[in-house]
């Protein structure tokens, strides 16, 4: 018997999801100091030129290029300094001190920076060549006035948020958080810091979704740790769907006895697909909760975080409206060890991707892939993705790596 019988790919799970997803559209206005991480409702356009005019790049001296004359030196007829600019009426035959970020004085053709300066009695002599425009930042050279900005569905970070304050803008108008729903199910779970009863283990699985759904910005509604009774799931289900944009749950999703979900899901909603061709992470549930979306994650630590990532992350990103790619772009690399794989489902082993002696990019394992691993990700930094029906692999084949996002402390 095929044991991967009827099992999904990732690429058509992935792609079922997303088409059925559709972004939010409620929005709100925030403070830039409040506004990382938040995917913009609108496009913005500039209020104004960047630079708003004509400044030095160097700290120097101005100078006009009809009263350089060989080697003569010439006097300094004033200063110009950022916010004090050079005022009066500039002498034929002088030059201008000027300090990096200076309005550009009226006439000036370069700025010569003064490393290429010496200094004499008689004034300052030019030591190297100079060109027109050289050293001169021309106003509107970063962003012109009227000129899109960002685009409506920018993820707002340290790359952004200067941008806009550079604008003269205070506040952004973003697509409101995503409201999510988090449990756990089982009797075997405890909270950690109290002690364990026999055959109980530690609830890991909700903190580390927890961590992931804040980095994310979404609106974290944790639900605790719901117990194996029908009746209990059945109640946290309606109250999550009545709360919440996505209900996101931990175990609970196999074929045990004990496993409710999937029953109680046909009851209140419905089921898209039920069980993936991915090793780790092959029962993972995806579905509709009323009005709610729904992601039934694995019990096993490495297998929820796995589909999380690979999964929910994308789904999340498309619903609160950002247009930037979810996960890193894959890349070829050798692989510098022997990594086991069967045939049947596509793998992702946790791996170390770094640098070989002659420079080109390796990846190594972390060691046991277990999906009871978590110590895999703490130690590596990429997924290595294996292809469904590939084999083993041998040092020195070629393997495709994921790098880590800084979901999971990555770039």
């Amino acid at each position: 018997m095929n044991i991967n019988a009827g099992l999904i790919p990732l690429d058509d799970a992935l792609s079922q999801m997303l088409s059925r997803i559709t972004p939010l559209t409620g929005a709100e206005s925030v403070p830039l100091v409040q506004a990382f991480g938040r995917v913009t409702a609108h496009e913005t356009v500039s209020p104004l030129d960047v630079p708003g005019f004509d400044n030095s790049a160097m700290d120097g001296y101005a100078v006009r290029l009809a009263d350089l004359n060989a080697d003569a030196p010439l006097p300094v007829a004033g200063k110009s300094f950022a916010g004090q600019p050079f005022q009066g009426e500039w002498p034929q035959g002088s030059c201008i001190r000027i300090m990096t970020g200076a309005p550009i004085p009226p006439g000036c053709d370069a700025v010569v920076m003064q490393e290429e300066t010496e200094e004499t009695a008689a004034g300052i002599r030019f030591t190297a060549a100079v060109r027109e425009r050289q050293n001169i930042r021309r106003r509107g050279e970063d962003i012109q006035a009227g000129a899109t900005v960002l685009p409506r569905g920018t993820r707002l970070t340290v790359a952004e948020l200067p941008v806009l304050a550079s604008l003269g803008i205070a506040e952004v108008n973003v697509i409101r958080k995503v409201r999510v729903a988090l449990f756990s199910t089982g009797d075997e779970l405890q909270l950690p810091g109290q002690p364990l009863a026999e055959g109980q283990i530690y609830d890991t699985n909700r903190l580390t979704v927890h961590l992931m759904l804040e980095q994310l910005g979404c609106e974290v509604i944790n639900l605790g740790i719901v117990r194996d009774d029908p009746q209990r799931l059945r109640e946290t289900f309606i109250q999550a769907r009545e709360q919440a944009d996505v209900v996101v749950s931990s175990g609970g999703v196999s074929v045990g006895e004990a496993d409710y979900t999937k029953s109680i899901l046909e009851e209140l909603g419905e089921i898209a697909f039920w069980k993936l061709a991915i090793k780790p992470g092959k029962p993972f549930a995806f579905g509709k909760l009323g009005d709610s979306w729904f992601c039934g994650l694995p019990g096993n630590p490495v297998s929820a975080a796995l589909t999380f990532y690979q999964l929910v992350q994308p789904l999340l990103a498309k619903l609160s409206g950002n247009t930037a790619p979810a996960l890193p772009a894959r890349q070829r690399v050798r692989a510098a060890c022997r990594l086991k794989k069967s045939p049947g489902r596509l793998d992702f082993q946790r791996g170390v991707l770094q640098r070989a002696a002659d420079g080109a990019l390796e990846v190594t394992t972390t060691g046991h892939q277990g999906s009871h691993i978590f110590t895999s990700f703490s130690q590596g930094n990429c997924f290595i993705v294996l292809e469904r029906e590939r084999g083993n692999v041998e040092a020195g084949e070629w393997v495709e790596v994921e790098p880590f996002n800084a979901l999971l402390g990555g770039f």
